[in-house]
């Protein structure tokens, strides 16, 4: 097979594939309430006890505490990431806060809160 049709073969599978993951709503940023923070963290970190989630209002992120200290979980596209935080520095933004991880995999993540939130997250984040 000759490799221009191979091309168009390949980008046209590519491009259908993500217009349909489009369309049936998986490319959709996932919102958290208390009840899929809590599972979103339990599926991350089974062996955790949740004490108590801090929701940020725009329900992409999540404070959570567990008994083995606190963590943050954040949504990532249909999905969420969860970081124990144990090793971080934390930062303002003009719009929330930014937390770097000393972690290669999650090296930064931006949280997008209100302002009023903000210094909730700050005093929460600096009990950690």
């Amino acid at each position: 097979m000759p490799l221009e049709i191979l091309l168009i073969l390949v980008i046209g599978g590519i491009s259908t594939i993500a217009v349909i993951l489009h369309l049936s709503g998986r490319s959709k940023r996932a919102d958290l309430t208390l009840e899929t923070a809590r599972a979103a963290w339990l599926r991350h970190f089974p062996q955790d006890t949740v004490h108590d989630i801090l929701l940020a209002r725009d329900g992409h992120a999540a404070l959570v505490e567990t008994e083995t200290g606190p963590g943050l979980l954040w949504a990532l596209g249909a999905d969420t990431v969860g970081r124990r935080l144990q090793d971080y520095a934390l930062s303002e933004t003009a719009d929330g806060l930014a937390i770097r991880f000393h972690d290669f995999t999650a090296p930064r993540v931006t949280l997008t809160l209100a302002p009023d939130e903000t210094p909730i997250w700050q005093q929460r984040l600096a009990r950690a």
